[in-house]
């Protein structure tokens, strides 16, 4: 069984008290793929995972029900620890401010599971671009084993590039290597990476758990943009979907002798550019 956090508030009186000079940033990891990321006076979620789901292996340490307060909440995709319904909700509830951002397939289940309405909703494809005050976000494709990509809709699995505060950060979504992927990026000047390192194999695939990048592939996809910090992430949450955060600090290392990274406790409050 899940242990609940009781008590949240400290953390998101933190993200709220924490003042951020121009041309820098700070990350809350919250386990899995979970971030929240301040830049300037913004405030981003991603893929937020809040439910006491018992195939956990780490506590959520924040609830819907939480007194949240983002502008921006971004989904990469439809996979339920990256798009909680009942997470969504507790947000849209909390903050009726607040916009989320997500793949143009996912639309109906924003507004129908999460109730929220079509006004709040900001749904992208890749390539497109949302510009908001002092916001701007690009949205890059991701290959989740596959594009699975829908003629109409496009693509369903979305990374997302923010610019905001004089910091670039790209949050990848779930993706493994692709053709035109490292050219693509290379327009920005990344101060941070979120990266997946979970890996994927024929077991995992026959029973439909889609892979990510391998912990040397996200190494070799951060030393190859330069990313002033690289953050491992998606690696401490499923049983048989794990993997050694130790392992790509060692292969960033040593492959690209200089190269910055983190690991580190969820919800510790980490700066970047260090």
């Amino acid at each position: 069984m899940v242990e609940i956090a009781l008590e949240h508030k400290p953390l998101l009186d933190e993200v709220a008290a924490t003042a951020m000079p121009a041309g820098r940033g700070a990350f809350w990891w919250l386990g899995q793929h979970s971030f929240i990321v301040k830049a300037g006076w913004h405030v981003f979620y991603f893929d937020p995972w809040f439910d006491a789901d018992e195939s956990r292996q780490t506590r959520p340490l924040l609830s819907p029900d939480d007194p949240h307060a983002p502008d921006l909440v971004l989904i990469s995709h439809g996979h339920r620890d990256h798009l909680s319904s009942t997470s969504l909700a507790g947000i849209a509830k909390a903050s009726p401010r607040t916009l989320f951002v997500c793949p143009k397939t996912e639309i109906q289940r924003l507004r129908e599971e999460a109730n929220i309405p079509p006004e709040r909703i900001r749904a992208m494809n890749a390539g497109e671009r949302l510009r908001l005050s002092g916001i701007r976000v690009s949205a890059i494709k991701s290959r989740h084993e596959f594009f699975d990509e829908d003629l109409e809709l496009g693509f369903p699995y979305l990374g997302y590039v923010v610019e905001a505060g004089g910091v670039a950060f790209y949050h990848s979504g779930d993706t493994i290597p692709y053709e035109g992927q490292l050219t693509t990026l290379k327009r920005w000047k990344l101060d941070a990476a979120f990266l997946p390192i979970n890996g994927r194999d024929a077991e995992r695939f026959e029973t439909g758990c889609m892979g990510n990048l391998t912990f040397q592939e996200a190494a070799e996809l951060a030393g190859d943009l330069a990313v002033r910090i690289a953050v491992p992430s998606h690696y401490d949450m499923f049983v048989g979907n794990q993997e050694d955060p130790k392992k790509f600090v060692r292969f960033l290392e040593a492959k690209y002798p200089g190269a910055q990274s983190w690991v580190g406790k969820a919800g510790e409050r980490v700066w970047f550019p260090r």
